[in-house]
């Protein structure tokens, strides 16, 4: 039994079979994995329990044979409930109304199949709660992380109300009128598992706003409380990782390609809907065409991941992605000269190398739960970076004085900020990257997640 619990999707560590059958094991990485994993570390409780799914054949197999690491307990969940409530729902659903991303006159369609869809993802946070319920000490904490697991408080309330129960969203939360397009009964479902909780967070006082601003949840959310915990980036372990010697080798590559002189503009993403790639490169290439003088002296560095490609939705988007990063390379390139350097694989060590030759860092999600690639840049430039930041992203709230700051929409005033961001004297991009970097290591993740903790623990 356990008096610390944490409830998250995905879990700190994830296992494959091997060619001889051997199960191989690997930690995960990442804020939120950093963030969570201080439940076991000093200052939090030792008998500590993480509950997570098994993602992979190789996280089943692990279950199947009883392996598992210490605190940690995966569920194996039938795939097809997985994939309809993560796919189905999570990502399709809950995940489009929070990054306001449908297409209004096509999206969304709440039919049979949705409702389908919606009893696994029903089913699926009945396991973790279930699992929760068994694992918990009289009176322990049980922080459940994100919008995969919505209905696990109101679920695990039903079940033992002796707990305390914290749920901590990294997404945005959707507006009332987004959130309204949800069958009424699902919406007051979703509103119903929230306020379970006796402590509902988010990363901004914008994305909490939202959220008290639904008029089920003020009807409903007697007693829960709403609190804001934006989290930060270590500034020691993240500057560690950028100085290895195979960060330091990929830097010297990508310095070669970019060429000598020339300025760059860095992002790095998954290639999510919501984080505005393409009008992004659609700035670039109007810089390019309005300021000539930048021709041959600047290059875009973008850094891309795939995202949910099993998705149709995602695989269409990086294709995009990519025919117009072509296409701006020939219609301005020369021999000497790429205009973008795209990188469509999850490579950290390039991104880690991008991140320290950065002169701009570009940043225009539509809308973003938090986004630490706004933080983590200016901590490991190495001459300093001017920002470009959507006021749409999360890290907005803490940043926006020292970022040029753009509407995402607005592809002209992107090429703006992007050439006010090149033009910027060194002195000032030096101050600037020196405030931003101390805001975004103000609360990093292991205090972000001790934070909750505590404030939990403290509810009468």
């Amino acid at each position: 039994m356990a008096s610390v619990l944490v409830a998250s999707n995905r879990g700190p560590v994830s296992y494959t079979v091997r060619d001889d059958g051997a199960l191989d094991t690997r930690r995960g990485g990442g804020g939120l994995v950093s963030g969570l994993s201080a439940v076991s570390s000093e200052g939090a409780a030792e008998d500590s329990v993480w509950v997570c799914a098994a993602l992979s054949d190789g996280d089943r197999e692990a279950v199947r044979r009883g392996v598992s690491e210490p605190g940690v307990r995966m569920l194996d969940i039938d795939p097809e409930v997985y994939a309809d409530a993560y796919n189905g729902i999570a990502n399709s659903v809950l995940w489009f109304l929070h990054h306001h991303l449908y297409d209004i006159p096509r999206e969304p369609v709440f039919d049979a199949d949705f409702r389908r869809r919606w009893e696994s993802y029903r089913a699926y946070n009945r396991a973790f709660a279930e699992a929760l319920a068994a694992a918990a000490d009289e009176g322990a904490a049980v922080l459940v992380q994100d919008y995969h697991l919505a209905l696990v408080p109101g679920q695990l309330r039903a079940l033992r109300p002796d707990l305390r129960i914290a749920h901590f969203t990294h997404t945005p939360w959707a507006s009332p009128q987004y959130l309204g397009m949800l069958p009424d009964d699902i919406h007051h479902e979703l509103v119903e598992g929230m306020v379970g909780a006796d402590q509902v967070g988010f990363h901004t006082h914008a994305w909490a706003s939202a959220f008290l601003a639904d008029p089920l949840v003020e009807r409903a959310a007697d007693g829960t409380r709403v609190t804001v915990h934006p989290l930060g980036v270590d500034a020691g372990e993240l500057r560690a990782l950028a100085r290895r010697p195979e960060v330091e080798e990929r830097l010297a590559a990508l310095r070669a390609e970019v060429g000598e002189g020339r300025k760059t503009i860095v992002r790095v993403d998954r290639t999510e809907l919501s984080k505005n790639i393409l009008r992004g490169l659609l700035a670039y290439r109007e810089l390019l065409t309005t300021r000539p003088e930048w021709r041959g002296r600047v290059v875009h560095l973008a850094s891309a991941y795939p995202s949910r490609q099993d998705l149709e939705v995602y695989r269409t988007y990086t294709a995009s992605v990519r025919a117009l990063a072509e296409r701006i390379n020939e219609e301005f390139g020369t021999p000497d000269w790429q205009p973008v350097l795209v990188s469509v694989q999850d490579d950290f060590t390039r991104s880690l190398a991008a991140y320290r030759m950065a002169d701009v860092a570009l940043v225009n999600p539509v809308r973003d739960g938090m986004n630490l690639v706004a933080k983590e840049i200016p901590v490991v430039s190495d001459e300093g970076c001017a920002l470009v930041l959507s006021r749409e992203a999360g890290a907005y709230e803490e940043l926006r004085a020292d970022a040029l700051t753009v509407n995402p929409y607005d592809v002209t005033g992107t090429a703006e900020a992007l050439h006010e961001a090149l033009s910027m004297p060194a002195p000032e991009r030096a101050d600037r990257t020196k405030r931003l970097a101390a805001a975004a290591t103000a609360l990093p993740p292991q205090r972000w997640f001790l934070d909750q903790l505590e404030a939990l623990r403290a509810l009468p």
